[in-house]
């Protein structure tokens, strides 16, 4: 009984010393993309940068914008050109569909994932929970 009650003194006496919460700050931001129109094409000039920020490899995240643009692209360097004209906007909700769907733990809701592949099935592998979520074709 002596040793519940230090117990209890004790880990009240913690959290009277733990500093209050003044503010929530989001380690992980969806990365702007840097738009250029040139012509008939629409070029990401930091989509290199993009990818490695989100931790997906460039051509996955390419397939992924081609398809929902339905339109062709091709990488040069850290850029990506894609053919017609596309709104910064449209590229941004984009990008935040392709975080949703291929970054973020539907469990914990972390970015802490990567995608696995086993047999024809893609999984989103989340390092921080452990959870493994089937996601659709990619």
């Amino acid at each position: 009984m002596i040793m519940e009650k230090d117990y209890k003194t004790m880990l009240d006496r913690a959290y009277n010393q733990l500093p209050e919460q003044t503010s929530f700050i989001d380690r992980f931001s969806i990365p702007k993309a840097n738009i250029q129109i040139a012509g008939r094409k629409t070029v990401i000039t930091n989509f290199k940068e993009i990818a490695d920020e989100l931790r997906r490899d460039p051509e996955h995240l390419l397939k992924f914008l081609t398809g929902e643009m339905a339109t062709l692209a091709n990488l040069d360097g850290s850029r990506a050109l894609f053919q017609g004209k596309f709104s910064s906007e449209t590229i941004k909700n984009l990008l935040e569909i392709y975080t949703n769907k291929y970054i973020i733990c539907p469990v914990c809701h972390r970015p802490d994932t990567q995608l696995v592949r086993e047999k024809r099935l893609w999984f989103l592998l989340c390092e921080a929970c452990g959870a493994k979520s089937s996601i659709g074709a990619s």
